[in-house]
């Protein structure tokens, strides 16, 4: 069949999103990977999926595939394309938009010029929550890497986050470091891992390894991590602009307990059809 897609990208990290409310589709992994693949497909880091609600308390459903096929739980520059796309659709008309992801349930606020805000909900500090094998929850963490050991913060911001203070991030060799803490042994649903860069105590400098994916341009859920460690560890204030390669975002934070709110632009590059 032929499948209607829109490619978007919040800060570069870039997604295939596919409105399943209006066209039926059973997407398999194969498919997600084909959609994903930048040389045969249409390429991207993520494959976004919208879905009528499961509850009649929410607007949507908000699906999220890695370019390698495997579903994930969330995805914050996606969750602000998925609020520019189901408007731009005509799917609804409200500027507050409630979804269901895999983590639960999230909230996307429109603002001027395309940016969205995101409340993200409060993160997971608990090991057992994130999930990581520590014997209970600390500040930093000891993380044997190869040849490294390596001080992380663990967070889970509905997926999990592995976070390394670095004195300069483009020095980073993270294409060899990046695999080695995804399939952590200690991580048992493999990590995304973060270096971040302290500029002052209200900007960082951050790259993301993505599980399933490799190094993208920007990762929301990832700069919601970064400065819930950096505020944990006292290095951070309570908002904090946040340098990804791909653009900036904006994240706050008040503290234990309390929802991330993370607000960032979002572009919409081209629309097309694909056989599936």
């Amino acid at each position: 069949m032929l499948l209607k897609f829109t490619k978007m990208h919040g800060a570069g990290n870039d997604f295939v999103v596919i409105d399943l409310i209006s066209q039926r589709c059973k997407l398999r992994s194969r498919d997600i990977r084909k959609l994903a693949d930048r040389h045969f497909g249409v390429g991207c880091d993520q494959v976004l999926v919208v879905e009528p609600p499961g509850s009649p308390d929410v607007d949507f459903r908000y699906r999220i595939y890695n370019a390698d096929g495997g579903e994930v739980e969330q995805c914050g520059n996606g969750a602000r394309c998925f609020a520019r796309f189901v408007r731009d659709k005509k799917l609804t008309n409200k500027r507050l938009i409630t979804v269901e992801t895999a983590a639960g349930v999230i909230e996307l606020r429109m603002r001027d010029n395309h940016r969205v805000e995101v409340n993200m909900g409060a993160p997971a500090l608990t090991p057992a929550d994130i999930p990581f094998d520590a014997a209970q929850q600390a500040e930093s963490y000891s993380l044997e890497v190869g040849d490294h050991n390596l001080e992380i913060g663990a967070v889970s911001m509905g997926n999990p986050h592995a976070i390394t203070r670095v004195d300069e991030v483009a020095a980073v060799d993270i294409g060899h470091l990046g695999p080695l803490i995804e399939n952590h042994p200690r991580f048992p649903e493999r990590v995304n891992a973060g270096f971040m860069e302290l500029v002052s105590d209200s900007e960082i400098n951050l790259r993301v390894f993505e599980r399933g994916v490799g190094e993208t341009l920007a990762c929301g859920t990832g700069a919601c991590a970064a400065v819930v460690y950096g505020l944990s560890r006292g290095w951070l204030r309570d908002t904090v602009t946040v340098n990804l390669p791909g653009g900036k975002l904006s994240i706050s934070w008040a503290g234990p307990g309390q929802p991330v709110i993370m607000t960032g632009p979002t572009a919409s590059v081209f629309e097309g059809t694909i056989r599936i």
